[in-house]
């Protein structure tokens, strides 16, 4: 039975104390185990605000190229006309990418928390809201005779957009940080709990190799030495015979 199951406690009779320890190492390493999945979860619902952000970025850096442009247009001219419609096209794009930056219906960049459980703790990772108005971007209206102190104006709400998001990218980091590394323990610490449930309970094949061999050969032995036993009562009868 050990041989074939591997193990040398199997059940509570084999050994009480040893299988019910087991036991109680083995339902908390599963507990850990579901935490990580959802660690994991949690990863990548990060992951995704993060790409949200990178992209916006990106988006408000492109923003900013269309206003240095404009500075440089004729005021009330079509290519003006034209720089406008591109600025706040890509700031109603901002507003859209930002609600498209979730991961199985949580999205940090819409104001959503994310709270995460460990074992006996929880982190709680807040979102922000970064759609184009939250970020105080507001659309362009570089229609005047003078446009530059509106076009400034954009830039300067532009760059403090950029900011806002520098700051909450290094708080997500932060908590991106806790959590892989919770993860990591948690991977270390069910391999623990596992190595020591299987200490209590599993069986050295070895030494269960090394008993069966014993015993089979005991077994064949006797049945040699019964033989034997058998034919030399035989030749005592035939003497009578």
């Amino acid at each position: 039975s050990r041989l074939s199951t591997g193990k040398k406690v199997n059940s509570a009779i084999d050994n009480p104390v040893s299988f019910f320890a087991s036991q109680a190492l083995t339902s908390r390493a599963s507990v850990i185990d579901g935490l990580k999945d959802a660690m994991g979860q949690a990863v990548q619902t990060i992951t995704a605000a993060d790409k949200g952000i990178k992209a916006i970025t990106a988006m408000i850096e492109q923003a900013k190229g269309i206003a240095q442009s404009a500075q440089s247009a004729v005021p009330q001219s079509p290519e003006m006309t034209s720089l406008q419609t591109q600025y706040n096209t890509l700031r109603d794009q901002l507003s859209e990418l930002a609600e498209d930056s979730g991961y199985k219906g949580k999205n940090l960049l819409s104001d959503d928390n994310l709270i995460v459980k460990f074992e006996g703790t929880t982190l709680t990772v807040e979102g922000f809201s970064a759609a184009a108005g939250d970020l105080g971007i507001t659309a362009a209206a570089w229609g005047a005779a003078d446009p530059s102190a509106a076009i400034d104006a954009d830039v300067g709400l532009l760059d403090a957009a950029l900011v806002t998001l520098r700051q909450e990218s290094s708080k997500m980091s932060g908590n991106l940080s806790i959590i892989t590394v919770r993860q990591e323990f948690s991977t270390n610490m069910i391999n623990t709990l596992t190595e020591g449930a299987d200490k209590l309970t599993l069986a050295d094949t070895n030494e269960e190799g090394a008993n069966m061999l014993m015993l089979q050969t005991r077994q064949s032995l006797s049945t040699t030495a019964l033989s034997l036993s058998a034919q030399a009562a035989q030749s005592v009868l035939r003497l009578f015979q």
